[in-house]
């Protein structure tokens, strides 16, 4: 299993952060994939091998806790990415709301 979940939606209330530059405050952290829940259940291959992937957004996956759960709203693509390298943390920024 690579994710706690897989989710099609955004469970928790809208936060008000839309730009890299908004999340880009909130520092890193390492986040274990097992405790991620997803807030898509679909993927766009091309992001995902594309090389060029991080170009121009933020290089770190977006998460937010809400309700003692982790939810992966932006960066699906980043966290398999680090699945198929056989890793099982990811840095992402995390906000806690």
């Amino acid at each position: 299993m690579i994710f706690k979940a897989v989710g099609d939606s955004r469970p928790y209330p809208e936060h008000g952060l839309v730009t890299p530059a908004d999340w880009s405050k909130i520092p890193p952290k390492q986040v274990r994939l097992t405790d991620l829940v997803t807030t898509q259940s679909m993927l766009d291959l091309s992001k995902l091998l594309d090389a060029d992937s991080t170009f121009f957004g933020d290089l770190f996956p977006h998460v937010v806790s809400w309700n003692g759960t982790l939810y992966l709203e932006d960066g699906v693509h980043r966290a398999l990415r680090t699945a198929l390298h056989h890793r099982s943390v990811i840095h992402a920024r995390v906000l806690e709301l």
